[in-house]
């Protein structure tokens, strides 16, 4: 655990303005929140609405639902639907002890970002959604009918909206608080879609003249699949599938594999390891110092810091020489990155691949692959074409968690309401977007056909990396316009 107590730690937020929704921010870093460990985090903002007088309940799938009247004389206004997700992506640096079912995220400011001490922050979406109660918590401010709606594991494939209740959000306009770029708002996004493969396969005892160590790539920046993946970053998962495919030729057997924790996230690290011939582990080791020195050059401006590292190990067992050969060349086979760019929206990854997990460990092998499209028919083949390699080279594959894209409506009326008021509040009109990650707007919008959404929030830079962090000006400014749009709303 990172030293220190949640009653310490983040003592600082509470100074930040808008104090409102840092002070409920700071709940959120100080209340563990991984995906799939949300209740702490529920159980302390229902207590905090019973406190209110707030109405409060929880559908099937665990979102939780908070209502407030809207204040006098503006009770037939049209209702407004804040929403965000509570949990957050769980990565940590390599060292960093920290326990995300159990230890406070501890925060600190540096040159105008708050950001976190060697893990994910989770800003992202933790500051959309203590938006959203922090406009509960106001006491002068003019509004209609109000709901905060929060939803559970998003991080994890949108789980919460997808089993989103039907007929129980009452309001038809929708505040979507998970965009992370300031003067930018959103009206449409890629759907997804999950590979994924669990297998047992045979080990054999490692007999005879081998050299077992332990291989690793490193240093990469990692980030979001779907708003990085157009960057260039480079999948450790990528690199060190090339660098065991390069060995193959030596005798390769594959001992176990890490990389990565979370399908939407690019790997940053991961590591093999393996057993060679004696007489191979000279050459080997020289290529590996050849191959780091390939990525450094390739990977110039975007990821330059990569290093490919090798240790020593032991093991007394290792997958065949057959079964390497198969899995390595399927995960150096693999599609990462941008597979289109969009025609409709220019400048946007209309489909992309992300590989995100791959582990051996035991003998059996996992792996999590995610795909993202503007278009879901490309989604689908994309899906399909992937399955069909993990088929080939002979292991079993479930295509699952599909989820649809959100269809921009630049017409809508509520984003020309959205405009007129950020242009009011900023001096500049917004950017309208239409996005490569995944948003929830897509699920709920097939829940409730006729709700109007779009989609803002503030600058948030290093989502589902240890390097994420938020800017604290930009939280000020978000916080106004969503204010001035409660209000602007009131009067409708």
């Amino acid at each position: 655990m990172i030293n220190g107590e949640p009653d310490v730690v983040n003592a600082h937020l509470e100074q930040l303005e808008p104090k409102l929704l840092w002070q409920h921010f700071r709940t959120f870093c100080d209340t563990p929140r991984p995906s799939w460990h949300e209740d702490a985090i529920l159980s302390k903002i229902e207590a905090w609405a019973d406190e209110r007088g707030f109405a409060h309940e929880r559908d099937e799938a665990n979102n939780l639902r908070i209502v407030k009247p809207a204040t006098a004389g503006h009770e037939n206004a049209p209702g407004v639907v804040m929403q965000g997700h509570v949990d957050m992506v769980a990565e940590s640096d390599a060292g960093v002890d920290h326990d995300f079912e159990t230890d406070p995220i501890v925060t600190f400011v540096e040159d105008g970002w708050l950001k976190a001490r060697g893990t994910t922050l989770g800003a992202d979406n933790g500051i959309g959604a203590a938006a959203g109660l922090a406009i509960l918590d106001e006491t002068d401010l003019e509004h209609g009918p109000l709901e905060v709606l929060l939803t559970v594991a998003e991080e994890v494939s949108l789980v919460g909206a997808a089993h989103l209740a039907p007929n129980w959000v009452n309001g038809r306009l929708l505040l979507n608080l998970d965009t992370e770029e300031e003067g930018e708002v959103c009206i449409g996004c890629a759907g997804g879609a999950n590979v994924t493969t669990e297998t047992e396969l045979a080990e054999h005892p490692l007999e005879g003249n081998l050299t077992v160590f332990k291989i690793g790539v490193n240093g990469l920046t990692g980030g979001h699949s779907g708003m990085d993946i157009d960057t260039g970053r480079a999948s450790a998962n990528r690199l060190l599938a090339r660098a065991l495919h390069q060995l193959l030729p030596l005798g390769l057997r594959l001992v176990d594999y890490d990389g990565g924790r979370m399908d939407n996230a690019i790997t940053r690290a991961a590591w093999a390891t393996v057993a060679l011939p004696d007489a191979a582990f000279d050459e080997a080791t020289a290529e590996l110092v050849e191959l780091e020195a390939v990525f450094q050059k390739e990977l110039a401006g975007v990821d330059g810091q990569v290093a490919v590292d090798q240790e020593r190990a032991e093991a007394d067992k290792a997958l065949s020489v057959g079964d390497t050969k198969r899995l390595v060349r399927l995960l150096y086979a693999l599609p990462y990155g941008v597979e289109r760019m969009s025609l409709a929206a220019p400048g946007v990854v209309e489909t992309s691949n992300n590989i995100g997990v791959v582990q051996v460990a035991d003998g059996v092998f996992s792996a999590q692959l995610m795909v993202r499209s503007l278009v879901d028919s490309a989604r689908d083949s994309l899906v399909e074409r992937i399955a069909t390699m993990f088929e080939l080279a002979g292991f079993p594959v479930t295509r699952e968690r599909g989820y649809p894209g959100w269809a921009p409506n630049p017409k809508s009326a509520l984003l020309a309401r959205f405009v007129d008021v950020h242009e009011r509040v900023t001096g500049q009109p917004p950017e309208v977007k239409v996005i490569h990650a995944g948003l929830e707007c897509g699920l709920i919008g097939a829940r409730y056909p006729k709700m109007d959404m779009i989609s803002f929030g503030p600058t948030i830079r290093g989502a589902h990396s240890p390097t994420e962090r938020v800017d604290i000006a930009a939280v000020d400014n978000f916080y106004k316009i969503l204010r001035a749009m409660i209000t602007e709303l009131a009067g409708a």
